[in-house]
């Protein structure tokens, strides 16, 4: 049998953790219950993550990394700004559909009794997404797309306070209020004041 490598061993236990957190009742998950998951000790655990807040650390990393490698993907393909903007928000709600137990992560739901430093972890991420919705509104403001006197920080809070409202739908009913339902007709209501009366 071949040996496991660190680093294989370490995704190993943050998708342990992921799938842990994608039960529909929130629980606190413990380092005994995630090593009992795995057929582990505590102790092997501890061999590649100094604490739990290491590995919640490690998830956020690649929400992260993996929301803002699909972002970037989307704004070097499309060159229309509302559709980059509208690509955006629908990719944050296809993200946390594909993935519960990161949105349990996401709404800092999964982080309540974990380490402070988590969670504003966790806010610097919204801010960060909330900032890239704003520059790329900015962009489809500068090329005639939308009004150029448009508010974007503020257009751009709404949109996050729409995403992060919808995960948080998700997360709190148990998995059952699907992030992209009804976002179709939503899109429709949320672009229609911009001056965007087509979503296609």
């Amino acid at each position: 049998m071949a040996v496991s490598r660190a680093g294989d061993r370490k995704d190993q236990i943050l998708q342990a953790l992921a799938e842990m957190l994608e039960g529909p009742r929130a629980e606190k998950i413990t380092t005994a219950a995630l090593a009992a998951r795995l057929d582990v000790s505590e102790a092997a655990l501890y061999r590649h993550f100094a604490s739990k807040a290491q590995m919640f650390d490690g998830l956020i990393e690649f929400i992260e990394k993996t929301l803002f490698s699909l972002i970037n993907k989307l704004i070097t393909e499309e060159k229309n700004g509302m559709r980059q903007v509208e690509g955006i928000v629908s990719l944050l709600l296809g993200f946390s559909r594909k993935n519960p137990g990161m949105t349990r992560v996401l709404i800092g739901d999964a982080l309540i009794n974990e380490n402070d430093r988590l969670q504003l972890r966790i806010n610097q991420l919204h801010d960060r997404l909330e900032a890239t919705l704003k520059q790329v509104l900015r962009f489809a403001a500068s090329e005639g797309e939308i009004p150029a006197d448009l508010d974007a920080a503020a257009q751009a809070n709404l949109l996050m306070c729409f995403v992060a409202g919808r995960w948080h739908q998700f997360a709190k009913s148990g998995f059952k209020r699907d992030p992209v339902e009804h976002w179709e007709a939503q899109r429709i209501v949320l672009f229609l004041p911009l001056g965007r009366h087509e979503t296609g």
